[in-house]
């Protein structure tokens, strides 16, 4: 298995920061999530373990979705972008996606000239995340 990762990692091109953009969709669905970076621990991660894990830029440091919140990604599917420099994770979301308690990330649409929020949390975030540091 670890001999077919790491022939996976050699056909991501992975940024001079040594981060590749990764998309997480709802398997089923197709509903987009989030948007995340993933660098060549977080893949080799989701890949051995079955669920998403990502690298948490602000942290320094490897997360694997739902560690805090429980809000886990199990990955379905990783797929690689024809110019292999992107990711996109089918996943099997349990409970919500985003930090502020919505199902997705993508919550704000543009209309008529302003940012307007089309979906109220599904959870309260104190509820996700009962330490500050976490939001």
């Amino acid at each position: 298995m670890e001999d077919q990762i790491e022939r996976a990692l050699a056909e991501i091109r992975f940024g001079p920061d040594g981060l590749v953009p990764a998309i997480a969709q709802q398997h089923d669905t197709g509903e987009i999530l989030m948007m995340a970076w993933m660098n060549c621990d977080a893949v080799r991660a989701s890949l051995t373990e079955g669920r998403a894990c990502y690298w948490s830029r602000s942290r320094a440091k490897l997360w694997r979705k739902g560690e805090t919140s429980g809000q886990v990604q199990v990955l379905r599917e990783l797929r690689l972008d024809c110019d292999g420099d992107t990711v996109l994770l089918l996943v099997d979301q349990q409970g919500v996606a985003c930090h502020t308690g919505r199902r997705n990330c993508f919550f704000r649409a543009w209309r008529d000239g302003r940012w307007a929020v089309i979906a109220e949390p599904d959870i309260p975030q104190e509820a996700l995340y009962p330490d500050p540091i976490d939001r």
